[in-house]
């Protein structure tokens, strides 16, 4: 993106006027108008089509995203397959993060859109500024690293049940929002399993739901 577009006055128009970066770090703690002035200037609105790479291990990008409207995941290949490793929606960020602390390694992992996405573009020097100089933002930080530790923390937990149908219904109690939202494909491949094993647990709880509703 140009830097005409980054520091475009009307960037934020469509937004309220601001970065909508500053309400998620409102919601954990006030800021100063120092900050908010750093945000508003250093992130930047950013749309990516459906099914494009986000980041990718060709293209490795100086900056996280925060999503506003879409879903997107995180893949690694391994010879011809690939393996989901995560799913995420509006109001989570994603990037590749291995980058912002190791810059000399490029990490595996690609970006996807899985829908149009609209996000807010976070470059790492923004954060790393921040980081430095305003003790609210570490605070903030480390607030929004514990929700994503958990996060990563339930994943594990997902991946790791023997069964493949309990797999799948932790993943509908965890991610209700995405079940039919994101193609089947990759669900089966974020629960590792087959596409035929997920599509068979899929029709026998719908045909056990539909016994429940007729009895």
């Amino acid at each position: 993106m140009s830097p005409e577009n980054i520091y475009s006055e009307n960037k934020w128009l469509p937004f309220n006027g601001i970065s909508p970066l500053i309400n998620v770090y409102r919601s954990f703690h006030d800021l100063t108008p120092d900050i908010e002035f750093i945000i508003n200037t250093h992130t930047f609105p950013v749309n990516f089509k459906k099914n494009k790479f986000i980041t990718s291990p060709l293209h490795r990008d100086k900056c996280t995203y925060l999503i506003i409207n879409g879903i997107a995941r995180g893949f690694m290949k391994e010879d011809n397959l690939e393996i989901t490793t995560w799913i995420a929606k509006e109001n989570e960020f994603i990037g590749n993060i291995s980058n912002f602390w190791d810059e000399s390694e490029p990490s595996e992992e690609y970006v996807q859109a899985l829908e149009d996405v609209v996000a807010i573009g976070i470059p790492y020097t923004m954060s790393k500024l921040l980081y430095l100089n305003y003790h609210i933002v570490n605070y903030v930080s480390r607030k929004m690293t514990q929700l994503h530790y958990l996060q990563a923390c339930e994943r594990a937990l997902v991946s790791r049940l023997q069964s493949a149908e309990k797999r799948y219904l932790r993943f509908m109690k965890s991610y209700p929002e995405l079940v039919n939202r994101v193609p089947l494909k990759y669900i089966a491949s974020f629960l590792c399993m087959r596409m035929e094993t997920l599509s068979r647990i899929r029709s026998k709880l719908a045909m056990s739901f539909t016994e429940i509703q007729s009895s």
